[in-house]
């Protein structure tokens, strides 16, 4: 929260690099709601593909380590699970669907985080509690040696200090004064330098980034797994944490290093995502099954533009042959020809 809480007590300047980020990303978001409209068939391929990237890329990065192959029947739920690893991966993934489906009803509050942690850590005697003893981040060198990378709050101190950064986000995100991304990344640096539970903050941190995301507008994640380019760039991850949560205790930190380090990775998501789309080929039938689809919403009669709007990125052809092929199985039938023609359902 001591981000925050500077934010609050003066907003700041944003530096250069930090703004000409932002104007990318803002161009970024139109991009994906274009594609959103005009390709939800391809879309929908990445979604699946999306899910298993990041419930895998966020344990790994924390050391879980699951079988390639067994990947997708892990995530998706396909089968017994074989171990704790397993079980932890496909825990993310329920995390996951609950910010996927709910994202719009889920505030960012001191209860939301506890329920995240408790879905990931699953049957752990503190899932979904904060830490009871003090502890430190530790890092660990190839040679054995290590080091205290950061003193984390102290246990006393976690409970009221997380009521602090969920209001100061509240109060932020309503002043409308600096841009929700920036705030996005303040209130990611302060949770991971309060350090509320024994284990798991990594993975509980990057769900709230998904969830704050969703919050303000960016969905990339629905798409692309930012956890999987967290962990491309994990030593950048460690290093600017490392620098902007030096002084944090007194709130005489830099903040902008790990800032600009989530912006950064939030671009590198967005270029990855416009690159998959490009690519990505959709199932044949998809568009006909899309069509199909619109038609079983719709009232009993409906026109050519009803469908129109209701199948971005399917042309005015495709959904004519789709029609006349349901007229000749009997499934709905042409009731007004010429330009606002008629149909009218029989399934």
């Amino acid at each position: 929260m001591k981000t925050l809480e500077q934010f609050i007590a003066q907003a700041p300047d944003i530096p250069m690099v930090t703004a000409w980020s932002l104007t990318e990303l803002a161009e970024m978001k139109g991009h994906q709601d274009l594609f959103t409209k005009q390709s939800p068939e391809k879309l929908k391929v990445l979604k699946e593909h999306a899910v298993i990237e990041s419930a895998v890329a966020s344990n790994r990065i924390e050391g879980v380590v699951i079988d390639k192959a067994r990947a997708k029947a892990v995530v998706l739920g396909k089968g017994r699970l074989r171990d704790r690893d397993e079980e932890e991966v496909r825990n993310y993934q329920k995390a996951l669907k609950w910010i996927h489906e709910k994202a719009g009803g889920i505030p960012l509050s001191v209860s939301t985080v506890c329920h995240l942690h408790e879905i990931c850590r699953g049957q752990m005697w503190d899932s979904g509690k904060f830490k009871e003893k003090d502890g430190d981040i530790i890092e660990t060198f190839p040679d054995g040696g290590s080091r205290v990378r950061f003193c984390t709050l102290s246990a006393a101190q976690t409970p009221p200090a997380m009521e602090r950064w969920a209001e100061s986000w509240d109060q932020l995100i309503a002043d409308q004064r600096i841009p929700g991304l920036v705030l996005l990344a303040a209130s990611n640096l302060d949770f991971l330098c309060i350090h509320p539970f024994r284990d798991g903050n990594g993975r509980v941190s990057r769900l709230l980034l998904l969830l704050q995301l969703y919050h303000l507008g960016y969905e990339v994640g629905r798409y692309v797994s930012i956890e999987r380019t967290i962990e491309q760039n994990k030593d950048r991850y460690y290093e600017t944490l490392r620098q902007s949560s030096q002084g944090w205790h007194e709130g005489q930190h830099d903040p902008w290093p790990y800032i600009n380090y989530v912006l950064f990775i939030l671009k590198q998501t967005y270029e990855d995502f416009e690159q998959r789309i490009g690519e990505v080929k959709v199932e044949k039938g998809a568009k006909t099954a899309l069509v199909k689809g619109a038609v079983l919403r719709v009232d009993d009669l409906f026109t050519l533009a009803d469908i129109e709007s209701a199948c971005p990125g399917v042309s005015r052809d495709m959904i004519r042959h789709v029609l006349w092929n349901m007229q000749k199985s009997g499934d709905v039938e042409c009731v007004k020809r010429g330009p606002g023609a008629t149909w009218r359902k029989r399934m």
